[in-house]
C-alpha cells in the first residue's frame, strides 16, 4: 500500500487501458501488431498520463519480452550498452524491450547510438514523447520507427477507471468511501486527460477526507480544493499551447463567440495573459481587418486595459474585445494583399521607383528625360490624378481586392466614381 494508487491499479491487459480506443479496440492496427508477437520499433507521442508506459509494459509481458526501461532526461549511452551486453544473458533468451521515455532529451549522438542496435535487431526500442517527435526525434529513427499518437483520456473513460480505483481502495481497506457523481465527475475533468492524475487527486481526497469508524465521505469542496486548476493541461513550450491558442484565434475567426470565449478562458486560467492577447491582436488586423476599421484600435485598448489592470480582472476587457471580434464581420483582403506583395518580393520583383516618386529634385547627366513629373494629388479635383506608382515591371498588378462587406463596398464604389470620371 506505500505504492502510489496510480501504480497500484496498473492495467495489466489492453482492455484495462483507459480510452486509447482509436489505437487499441478490436481491429486497431496497434491491437493486431500487438497480439502478432511481431513488434516493431515504435514511438508512442502523447501528454503525460495517457497510458504510454503501461501499455510497454503489456507488451513486454505478453511478448514474453525483458523490459527495460530508461529516460532521457538521465540515461546515457553507457547504459544503453549496458542493457545490450544482457543479449548474452538469461534476461535476454527471448530478446530486450527498451521503453525510453522523454527521447526527446536524448541529443543526437546518443539517439544515433541507438541506431546501431535498432539495426541489427538487437533491442526493441519503443521510445515515448510529450513532444511532436517529428520535431524532437532523430529523422534516422523516426524512419525506422511506427509512430502512434495517444490522445488525453475522455472524461467518460477516466470516470470508469475512478470507479474501478474506489473497489480497489475498499478491498485494500475494508472501507466503505461516500463520494457523490458529481464528485467523481468533477475529478475525471479536473484531471484534463491524465488518469494518472485522476488517481493522485482521489487518493488526496481519500486521505483527507474523515473516517466515522464505517465510511469515510468525500465532499465537493475537499475534491474542489484538491483539483484546483489542474484541468488545464498547458506547456508553453508544448503541442498544448500551440493548439488551445490554434483554436482561440480559429474560434474568433469562425465567429464562434461561445468557443472563442472557452478557449480565451483556458489561457487565461493558465496565467497566460501575453499570449492571449498577441493572438487577439492577430486576430483583429488579420481576420475582421478592413471589414471593422475600428476593431484595431478597440481591441489594442482593450489589451492595454488588461495589462493595465493585471489578471484576474483582465480577463473583462478581453471577453468584451473577443467577442466583439467574433461578431464582426471578416475581411482578410489586406493580409492577403501584403501576403502576395511580400511573395512578389521574393521573388526578386518590384525594383527601382517611378521616377515621379523619387526622393530627389536633380537629374544627373545620365538621364535621358530630365525632370520628376510629379503630380500632386491635392492640385486636382477629388485630391486624386492619374499617375504610375508601381515600378515599371508590376505595373498592373492588383495586390488589394476588396472584400464583401458594407467598408470596402463604399470605399470602393467611391474610386471607381472617382477614377471613371474626366480629368
Amino acid at each position: 500500500m506505500n505504492a502510489p494508487l496510480a501504480d497500484r491499479l496498473r492495467p495489466q491487459s489492453m482492455d484495462d487501458i483507459a480510452g486509447q480506443h482509436h489505437l487499441l479496440d478490436q481491429n486497431k492496427p496497434l491491437r493486431h501488431i500487438i497480439e502478432s508477437g511481431q513488434i516493431p520499433n515504435m514511438v508512442f507521442y502523447g501528454p503525460s498520463g495517457v497510458g504510454k508506459t503501461t501499455l510497454a509494459s503489456i507488451i513486454a509481458r505478453q511478448t514474453n519480452r525483458t523490459l527495460r526501461k530508461l529516460n532521457g532526461t538521465t540515461a546515457s549511452t553507457a547504459d544503453i550498452r549496458n542493457i545490450v551486453n544482457e543479449l548474452s544473458g538469461f534476461s535476454g533468451m527471448n530478446g530486450i524491450l527498451l521503453y525510453l521515455d522523454e527521447i526527446q532529451y536524448f541529443n543526437k549522438k546518443q539517439q544515433q547510438t541507438l541506431l546501431e542496435f535498432m539495426e541489427n535487431g538487437s533491442i526493441t526500442l519503443i521510445a515515448s514523447t510529450t513532444e511532436n517527435p517529428y520535431f524532437y526525434v532523430y529523422s534516422a529513427i523516426l524512419s525506422r520507427s511506427t509512430v502512434f499518437e495517444f490522445k488525453p483520456v475522455e472524461k467518460t473513460d477516466v470516470v470508469i477507471a475512478i470507479r474501478r480505483a474506489l473497489a480497489v481502495l475498499y478491498n485494500e481497506t475494508g472501507e466503505e468511501i461516500d463520494i457523490s457523481d458529481q464528485a467523481v465527475e468533477h475529478i475525471a475533468y479536473a484531471c484534463g486527460g491524465d488518469v494518472r492524475k485522476a488517481m493522485n487527486a482521489l487518493e488526496l481526497a481519500v486521505i483527507s477526507s474523515p473516517f466515522n469508524g464505517q465510511k469515510r465521505t468525500i465532499s465537493m469542496e475537499t475534491v474542489q480544493e484538491l483539483t484546483q486548476k489542474s484541468a488545464i493541461r498547458y506547456d508553453r513550450e508544448g503541442d498544448e499551447h500551440y493548439d488551445l491558442l490554434s483554436a482561440f484565434q480559429k474560434s474568433m475567426r469562425g465567429s464562434d463567440p461561445d468557443a472563442a470565449i472557452h478557449y480565451l478562458a483556458r489561457i487565461l486560467a493558465a496565467d497566460d495573459l501575453p499570449s492571449a492577447c498577441r493572438r487577439l491582436m492577430v486576430c483583429a488586423c488579420e481576420d475582421v481587418g478592413l471589414a471593422n476599421p475600428q476593431i484595431i484600435p478597440i481591441v489594442k485598448a482593450a489589451i492595454d486595459a488588461a495589462n493595465m489592470v493585471g489578471l484576474p480582472e483582465a480577463r473583462i476587457p478581453l471577453a468584451d474585445a473577443v467577442i466583439l471580434v467574433a461578431q464582426s464581420p471578416k475581411s482578410n483582403s489586406a493580409y492577403k494583399a501584403i501576403d502576395q506583395a511580400m511573395a512578389d518580393i521574393q521573388k526578386g520583383k518590384g525594383g527601382g521607383f517611378p521616377r515621379q516618386l523619387q526622393n530627389k529634385h536633380y537629374d544627373g547627366d545620365d538621364a535621358e528625360v530630365k525632370g520628376q513629373f510629379y503630380l500632386y494629388p491635392h492640385d486636382y479635383p477629388h485630391h486624386w490624378t492619374k499617375q504610375q506608382y508601381l515600378p515599371d515591371d508590376l505595373i498592373g498588378t492588383k495586390y488589394y481586392m476588396p472584400g464583401d462587406n458594407k467598408y470596402e463596398r463604399a470605399y470602393q464604389e467611391y474610386w471607381d466614381k472617382i477614377k471613371k470620371s474626366p480629368q
